[in-house]
């Protein structure tokens, strides 16, 4: 029988390659589109309605590109719609987000020293935020706040901020991330599907049923577009922090996150200049610097312990299950002579400070823990331990093998 594990984590894998590939199209298209709108001149000779135009070379070509505030007065046999990087990026990432923290939410979401859920409850929470976030934001911009547009960002910061904090006191650092980048993302598409787009399409049909379309549509899309702007950069650093401790493990993760919401403002506000006026203010980078000094700062002040001492807590029905295993013995101790000079507390692996993301291999809770990664990296692969580290024999692989096999019955 094919291994479901593999077949598992290929479907994962490939899952998350459209989503990168999409949210490249995605980001490069907004990016482009923001530096265009800020780039374009007038000139005399524009067509009636027409604000303004950019010549560009590329390809060996040259484009000339002109932008309507409302829209020209014969409308175009063909259009091209940009929304379908977006939707892409968000439903790949939804699905990710299942696949990764809903089905094995097990290890990855729930983390038990914080709060004791089921993982139905943990997905519930999960998704509920997400849905909730959306309908709280929405109903700020259709508010009269929106009259007020600086004043929207930093109210958009705070529940950002309050969501960082939230989501650590529920889930993993892992998670917690993953879900605040989950979050905004969330936010951005849905700006897109509920109001950029819907708003758009109006314009069209005013146009084509011979009606002058109203410019407050134009307007709404522009404020939901230049939310997503500065909000794209913090959400690609929330999707890569899962591969550092130092952003996700650490006692104040949450402020951490909090503060490249900060750093996406500064350096896309030096590019929006840049794009507009030809000279970007280099004030900018040095705030953007002294933020993440401050962030890397952070990430090394102690705030507690770090790990729960996992002797001192009864197993969770996952860890029993694997560590009630007839062949859990020998596959725990291959685990710890193998594994745990650097996946430990306190690593011995010289230079090494924290466990490589995080994962700690020392007690059986701990091994237990982790088994479909041992699994994977250091069972059927040979991932783990690197091959300059410690050379493991196949007797040992076959440990684990046997190990988690038992378990699933295979």
């Amino acid at each position: 029988m094919y291994d479901l594990a593999i077949l598992w984590d290929w479907i994962a894998f490939s899952v998350r390659w459209l989503h990168v590939v999409a949210a490249m199209a995605w980001i490069g298209a907004s990016f482009y589109f923001i530096a265009l709108d800020l780039m374009l001149k007038p000139d005399d000779a524009l067509p009636e309605g027409a604000h303004g135009e950019e010549w560009e070379v590329h390809g060996g070509g040259f484009y000339h590109t002109v932008k309507y505030l409302v829209a020209p007065a014969r409308m175009p046999e063909h259009l091209t719609w940009h929304k379908w990087q977006s939707y892409t990026t968000w439903l790949s990432g939804a699905a990710l987000l299942m696949i990764m923290y809903w089905v094995g939410g097990e290890l990855f979401l729930l983390d038990p020293t914080k709060m004791d859920l089921t993982l139905w409850q943990g997905i519930l929470i999960s998704a509920g935020s997400l849905t909730i976030g959306w309908l709280a934001y929405d109903a700020m911009c259709k508010s009269r706040l929106s009259d007020t547009p600086t004043l929207l960002m930093l109210l958009l910061f705070v529940i950002l901020v309050i969501m960082s904090w939230g989501y650590h006191q529920v889930f993993t650092g892992r998670a917690a991330l993953l879900h605040l980048g989950a979050f905004t993302a969330t936010i951005m598409t849905a700006n897109v599907f509920f109001q950029i787009i819907p708003n758009q399409r109006i314009v069209v049909e005013d146009l084509k049923a011979g009606r002058t379309p109203d410019a407050k549509y134009g307007k709404i899309a522009k404020v939901r577009s230049t939310h997503n702007n500065y909000l794209t950069l913090p959400v690609v650093f929330l999707m890569l922090a899962n591969h550092y401790p130092l952003a996700f493990a650490t006692h104040y993760s949450w402020i951490i996150a909090s503060l490249i919401f900060l750093t996406g403002v500064t350096i896309r506000h030096y590019f929006n200049t840049m794009h507009k006026t030809g000279r970007g203010p280099h004030w900018t980078w040095a705030v953007t610097v002294l933020l993440m000094v401050v962030i890397a700062w952070l990430s090394t002040v102690p705030g507690g312990d770090s790990y729960e001492n996992a002797e001192a807590r009864a197993l969770t029905p996952y860890e029993e299950k694997y560590a009630s295993a007839a062949t859990f013995e020998e596959a725990y101790y291959t685990v710890i002579g193998n594994c745990s000079m650097c996946h430990a507390r306190e690593p011995s692996w010289d230079g090494m400070h924290w466990a490589p993301k995080n994962i700690v291999l020392e007690t059986e809770s701990d091994v237990a823990r982790h088994a479909d990664q041992i699994y994977l990296h250091a069972g059927l692969t040979n991932a783990m331990p690197p091959p300059n580290a410690i050379e493991m024999d196949d007797e040992a692989r076959a440990s684990i093998v046997a190990w988690v096999r038992e378990v699933r019955g295979e």
